[in-house]
């Protein structure tokens, strides 16, 4: 069995004292440090979660904007081809107008040469044939 004297006493002292100076060197700057620690690794993890949420608010703030730069672009565009298409009709229509007036002039000008040419073939046919006629009688007409 135990016997419990003065020894006992001592080693049991000596253990309790052993745990306070243990607890006082040791074990309280490793917990401190360990606190300090978590605490760091607890404020590096918020702040990540800050910066992350930051980052998705910009990148949504981004894309609204992105968003609104394409629509305003296709607008733009939309406008821009309508009045395309305006000055391209008002284009053609001067177009088809000189057209119509250059083909009108061309054709009153070939009908005046026309009726020139057919004055003159006449002209011409009558004085043939009152040559012919003086060859054929053989006396003026």
């Amino acid at each position: 069995m135990i016997d419990i004297n003065i020894a006992f006493v001592v080693q049991i002292v000596n253990i309790l004292l052993l745990m306070v100076i243990l607890n006082f060197f040791l074990y309280r700057p490793i917990r401190k440090v360990l606190s300090e620690r978590n605490a760091e690794l607890t404020g590096a993890r918020e702040k990540t979660a800050a910066v992350d949420k930051e980052v998705q608010e910009k990148m949504a703030l981004y894309e609204s904007r992105l968003r609104e730069v394409k629509s305003k672009a296709s607008d733009e565009k939309s406008a821009m081809l309508k009045v395309a298409r305006q000055e391209e009709a008002v284009i053609l229509d001067k177009a088809r107008g000189e057209a119509t007036n250059s083909l009108n002039a061309i054709k009153s000008k070939v009908a005046k040469e026309a009726a020139d040419a057919k004055l003159m073939l006449k002209e011409q046919a009558l004085s043939l044939s009152r040559e012919i006629s003086e060859k054929v009688l053989g006396r003026s007409l």
